[in-house]
């Protein structure tokens, strides 16, 4: 599973974040990039919150981003700066891609983009 910027950067902001859960989830293998990861960070307000970002990522499997061109499907209405995460998700054969990005992501939310499957973490979750 493939986490967006978003996801990782909520589960940093606050200790007692909900998707802090993902990290808990048995025979489930957590992925992102350094690009998402330096997004998170970048967003984050102090050392605490860099600190918890820290010990999430050293449980994450952290895959680098491929160069473009990037293998995104053909006529994807998608945000230029998304693209990497996409990719990156694509590359990695995620089964899904889990964003809180409503923004950008919303239109293809429950879609399967090259095959990876885009959710809102809570769907996830909410998921058997």
């Amino acid at each position: 599973m493939f986490l967006d910027a978003n996801v990782i950067f909520s589960a940093a902001y606050r200790p007692e974040s909900r998707l802090r859960r993902l990290w808990g989830l048995d025979g489930v293998t957590l992925l992102t990039s350094g690009y998402a990861i330096e997004e998170a960070r970048r967003n984050l307000d102090n050392e605490e919150q860099r600190d918890r970002l820290a010990s999430l990522v050293s449980a994450l499997s952290v895959l680098p981003t491929p160069p473009p061109p990037w293998p995104l499907p053909e006529g994807l209405k998608l945000a230029e700066k998304d693209h990497p995460i996409l990719a990156a998700a694509i590359c990695a054969r995620a089964s899904h891609l889990l964003t809180g990005d409503k923004a950008h992501f919303g239109p293809h939310y429950g879609q399967s983009l090259a095959g990876v499957r885009v959710l809102k973490p809570s769907e996830y979750l909410k998921s058997p």
